[in-house]
């Protein structure tokens, strides 16, 4: 599930300026104002709760996803996100102002996408310091967009799913080739034109900073949505989709109201956030310190004996029958795609020199695609699970046919005398445990072997461009970024090299074979 926390604009609250300070005052009176007729409010939201018991399931009228008038619950939703929108201390996150100019007000669009698409598949506290790392690396999309993908990779070493990396990186050149270095000022154009920019993450960045009135659903929005409404269904069918967009519209639609306290879209789009992150927990939810409790119709139809009249002429006939009423039924559960299953040989190569230099070959993965941009070693992917042991062996020798310039001598033969020093030669083919790693969608085995060559004085040169890399990481020579790109790594430096978590584990357990 993903933990996508947001915020707001550049206002800091220590800054003297007398019109920021006055909008932050009339918030508080009309919070307090509204606040007075919240006893009023469930009557407003929607068409009150019609469902009656039927053997096993629970009919209820459809006007119960629905919300209508939702005044007096905008206002405690955003009563209770003024108590906690600085608590958890994220550094995006921060109070509109809406004095901001459009360079300003850019700045902040910057700040909430890098954290918006870091946020994904990622826990809050596991992004703090990566997002901290990258503002200082990349404090601009000017900035971001002279990086090359390889330094953009290093930073997120660690974080996971590098595809968002390099769509940050892609979608940053875009806005400076195209938009003059600023993000455009609207949903629909940041979804349409900016690589990676979904209709999520382009209602958050559109919300929080440039205050458009448009809604987000995902991730903990979906779950406090479905239970808001008690919508029981395919969670990822379009017409649940629809059902929870619409409610989240009309969360963001203030119906050109005046009041000071529900112009900014964007702070209710956080409390929804924050609300589905904190207190609306996928198990255990903390209904007990839920703002929105009263009007929440999970929360209703969980209350031991609630069977109140049925309105026949308006039963929904979307939702799929009720089994069982408890707060965490919603939303519907899937049976979730069992993930592929492949086996990859991972052939970790290393060339031993005379004088007990040790390198490390690796190629670069392709840019688009899983793990894109990423080093691994030398793999031969989904191969027959029934792969014999001497066929894994012939292995690395294709292997290296593709990638050297020069032939190697087989590891099998026969007469080794007769091999010149001069001559690249396999030496030893040693297999190492098989390496479990999960990927959304696919389990892939790695079953890695240690292939150690010898001859000459040098590492066997290369058919595609190579490099070395130095302790830093960084390249001693011009860097090429063709996919497939290969290169001699120094034994010490090899942990250094921008790989995924599935080969850093690899390297690790080839490792305990000479250790």
């Amino acid at each position: 599930m993903i933990n996508d926390d947001h915020s707001t604009s550049d206002y800091d609250s220590s800054e003297s300026h007398s019109g920021a300070s006055s909008y932050q005052n009339k918030r508080k009176r009309k919070a307090s104002t509204r606040k007075n007729n919240s006893n009023n409010s469930q009557s407003l939201l929607r068409e009150p709760v019609q469902s009656v018991f039927s053997g096993d399931a629970y009919p209820h009228t459809s006007s119960s996803h629905v919300i209508i008038s939702p005044g007096a619950l905008q206002d405690t939703l955003l009563e209770w996100y003024g108590t906690v929108q600085a608590i958890r201390g994220m550094p995006w996150r921060k109070p509109y102002n809406p004095y901001l100019g459009p360079e300003e007000r850019s700045q902040r669009a910057y700040e909430i996408w890098v954290s918006e698409i870091m946020l994904q598949q990622t826990q809050v506290t596991t992004v703090i310091p990566y997002y901290m790392r990258w503002m200082e690396m990349y404090p601009t999309v000017r900035d971001l967009a002279t990086a090359d993908i390889d330094e953009v990779n290093a930073l997120w070493k660690g974080l996971g799913y590098y595809s968002r990396a390099s769509r940050l990186l892609a979608g940053a050149q875009k806005v400076v080739a195209n938009y003059h270095g600023m993000l455009p000022v609207n949903a629909r154009d940041l979804e349409a034109n900016i690589p990676g920019i979904g209709r999520y993450s382009a209602g958050a960045i559109a919300s929080i900073a440039y205050g458009e009135h448009v809604p987000i659903v995902h991730g903990n929005v979906h779950r406090l949505l479905s239970r808001f409404l008690a919508v029981y269904a395919p969670p990822k069918a379009k017409a649940t989709l629809d059902i929870l967009w619409a409610a989240a519209a009309a969360m963001v639609d203030f119906n050109g109201s005046t009041s000071e306290l529900l112009k900014y879209p964007g702070d209710i789009n956080q409390a929804l956030i924050e609300l589905g992150s904190t207190i609306c927990r996928v198990r255990d939810p903390s209904c007990d310190a839920c703002p929105l409790r009263p009007w929440c119709r999970a929360y209703e139809l969980s209350r031991p004996g609630y069977m109140p009249a049925a309105d026949i002429e308006d039963v929904c006939s979307f939702c799929e029958p009720l089994r069982e009423t408890n707060v965490t039924t919603f939303p519907m559960k899937m049976n979730r795609k069992k993930p592929r299953e492949e086996l990859d040989i991972v052939n970790v190569i290393e060339w031993t020199s005379s004088m007990g230099e040790r390198w490390f070959l690796m190629v670069r993965r392709p840019d688009r695609g899983l793990l894109a941009g990423l080093y691994e070693f030398p793999t031969t992917s989904n191969v027959a699970r029934t792969t014999s042991t001497a066929a894994q062996a012939k292995i690395p020798l294709t292997v290296l046919g593709k990638l050297l310039k020069y032939a190697v001598l087989p590891y099998d033969l026969k007469n080794r005398s007769e091999a010149h020093s001069d001559h690249f030669m396999i030496t030893t083919i040693k297999p190492a445990s098989d390496v479990l790693h999960v990927f959304s969608h696919i389990k892939k085995t790695y079953r890695p072997q240690w292939v150690v060559v010898h001859g000459g004085e040098s590492p066997p040169p290369l058919k595609v461009c190579s490099f070395a890399l130095s302790t830093t990481g960084t390249a001693d020579s011009v860097k090429s970024h063709q996919p497939n790109d290969a290169l001699w790594v120094r034994l010490e430096d090899v942990p250094g090299v921008n790989m995924g978590t599935g080969v850093a584990k690899v390297w690790k357990t080839v490792e305990k074979l000479w250790r």
